[in-house]
């Protein structure tokens, strides 16, 4: 097997390879599909050798470390991952709305693809099935831009998916890798013609980056400030789990917890709400309140003051902030002050606060006495997902299949004119 990605991208056989997919059927998709996740697990020793060529080229400190980092188990779990997207009802042509006019025009409304999505994305490996598996399933092409820390990951992955395209016999530009330079995600914002919607995965930066200077529509997923507040009525127990859970499940993943909000009347329980948190060297910084409360309870080494940076960062580490705050409306404006709108929580028994939270604070995911760490699209019922859109037009959320739809109106008559 061999791909041989060009210096200049040829957009041309991407275009006729979107109307290809338009002419497939469920059973084909599904067909490739499942020949895909074979072929991922025979091929785990290849791709996990190429993996460590990317990862040998980074330090392991790195936040994205783990993101980059693939294992057998992990290649199980794409496999599975693509084999349940296979086994999820597509979603193309279904009818949406339908309507009889006065004049006897038969108007129906049906899903149907976006055509062409272009993702950029940074070392997440795992991101190259996933998108291929849901884009192809909602009968779209991918064009995929991964990052130079994990190109020769991208590129055994892009070996694997093309061959089995090829051996199934459909259009092996259905999934497109290009280069990991500039040049290339230059010509891809750029691609009006060519492509159809563009999903940044990453850091903020590379998304306003994206933002910024694309020409194609983009829809904004990834960067998660996230927070968790801890009300005056909020349960010790479920709260010490919650933030456990929400920071250290796997740190570098966007819903993972980055600042927990406590309310003052409740500073003496931060000890026991931070404890676990110790055991994975988890370091904290504490608003003077906190600190105070925390120093000669929490590990001296992993305990610092928090500085105003401090609020507002993703830190995609085993890091936190913590904020104390007077009341509800305190956490609130918090929130609204350094939220990226992707998951929020809060730890409350108190049916009026829980109510006046889920209400108030404006994200994608707001969770009431649970773990922000279920912002996934598995997790929702989706199957697998392309990303959670932090934005309000067309998604918001995980985007399953659905959210890689658009519709068409397709008008039936029989000789009517219009006046």
């Amino acid at each position: 097997m061999s791909t041989t990605i060009e210096s200049t991208v040829d957009f041309q056989p991407i275009k006729q390879a979107s109307r290809d997919a338009l002419r497939l059927s469920n059973e084909t998709i599904n067909q490739v599909l499942l020949a895909v996740a074979d072929a991922a697990v025979a091929n785990t020793e290849t791709m996990l050798a190429e993996n460590q060529r990317d990862l040998d080229r980074m330090d392991p400190a790195n936040p994205k470390y783990d993101r980059l980092r693939l294992t057998a188990a992990r290649i199980e779990a794409i496999a599975q991952d693509m084999r349940n997207v296979a086994s999820l009802p597509s979603p193309l042509g279904k009818t949406l709305d339908e309507k009889i006019r006065p004049n006897g025009l038969r108007l129906v409304k049906k899903s149907v693809p976006l055509g062409v999505i272009g993702v950029i994305y940074e070392a997440r490996p795992n991101v190259t099935f996933d998108v291929f598996s849901l884009c192809l399933k909602a009968g779209n092409v991918s064009v995929l831009k991964g990052g130079s820390d994990a190109e020769y990951s991208n590129l055994a992955i892009a070996n694997i998916i093309k061959n089995e395209l090829e051996v199934v016999g459909v259009n092996s530009h259905l999934m497109n890798l290009l280069p990991a330079s500039r040049e290339a995600t230059h010509e891809l914002l750029n691609a009006v013609d060519a492509v159809d919607v563009i999903i940044p995965r990453g850091s903020q930066n590379l998304i306003d980056y994206v933002r910024e200077n694309a020409k194609v529509p983009v829809i904004e997923t990834g960067a998660g400030i996230v927070h968790t507040y801890f009300d005056i009525s909020g349960d010790l127990e479920k709260g010490r789990d919650i933030i456990f859970n929400a920071k250290t499940r796997r740190v570098s993943v966007c819903n993972a917890l980055d600042c927990l909000i406590v309310h003052q009347e409740r500073l003496q329980d931060l000890p026991a709400l931070t404890q676990e948190l110790a055991s994975k060297q988890v370091k904290i910084y504490a608003d003077e309140l906190s600190y105070t409360m925390l120093s000669g309870d929490y590990p001296d080494e992993l305990l610092q003051p928090a500085f105003p940076d401090h609020f507002g960062t993703e830190f995609l580490s085993h890091r936190m902030a913590i904020k104390t705050v007077a009341n509800l409306d305190e956490a609130l404006d918090h929130i609204a002050q350094y939220s990226s709108k992707h998951s929020e929580a809060v730890v409350a028994e108190d049916e009026a606060v829980l109510q006046s939270f889920m209400q108030s604070v404006d994200a994608a995911a707001v969770y009431a006495n649970t773990s922000t760490a279920y912002t996934d699209g598995a997790e929702f019922g989706m199957g697998a997902e392309i990303g959670i859109s932090t934005q309000k037009l067309h998604a918001r959320g995980p985007m399953a299949l659905p959210e890689l739809t658009s519709y068409k109106w397709l008008i039936y008559g029989d000789g009517q004119v219009r006046d």
